[in-house]
């Protein structure tokens, strides 16, 4: 089973716990010997996704939306990243250089196209910016890849 992770970055410490709890759950539901998670593991969802499925003794594929996305990262991320990375069995470029909202939404795509399903850490509103979660969400339906959204009863962000 392949599946990709999408979500908003920045939630409040509240929200990230649940999120956390929330993906661990997700991890319990499936076979993780057979287990691939699709992320391009940014601070927040993608990395707790990739994480989860690392310590279920699943594996991970990394896509790299832009060869500047790890710098625009923030810093204090960095270390995270770079541990999650040398932990890929494989990584997926979009062979863009600068780490853009086109970029984004790039990766975005190719993770989609990797996977059998997408979960998304969505609050149900509209992107705040091309590439974000919600056009993530909405590529998912149009070509057909089944998505399951998490997010805590009541939260905002």
């Amino acid at each position: 089973m392949r599946v990709g992770i999408t979500g908003h970055r920045g939630l409040p410490k509240e929200i990230e716990q649940h999120v956390k709890a929330m993906l661990a759950e997700q991890v319990a539901t499936l076979e993780t010997r057979d287990l691939i998670g699709i992320s391009c593991i940014a601070d927040g969802p993608d990395a707790w996704w990739a994480q989860a499925v690392l310590d279920a003794g699943g594996h991970i594929e990394v896509v790299i939306p832009a060869a500047q996305y790890r710098q625009d990262l923030p810093d204090w991320h960095h270390a995270e990243y770079d541990s999650l990375f040398s932990s890929a069995s494989d990584t997926h470029h979009t062979g863009m250089t600068e780490s853009t909202s086109e970029a984004h939404q790039a990766g975005s795509e190719i993770l989609v196209g990797l996977s059998d399903v997408v979960l998304a850490v969505w609050d149900g509103l509209p992107a705040r910016g091309h590439g974000g979660t919600a056009d993530v969400v909405a590529y998912a339906e149009r070509v057909g890849v089944p998505v399951t959204v998490l997010w805590p009863d009541g939260a905002t962000r």
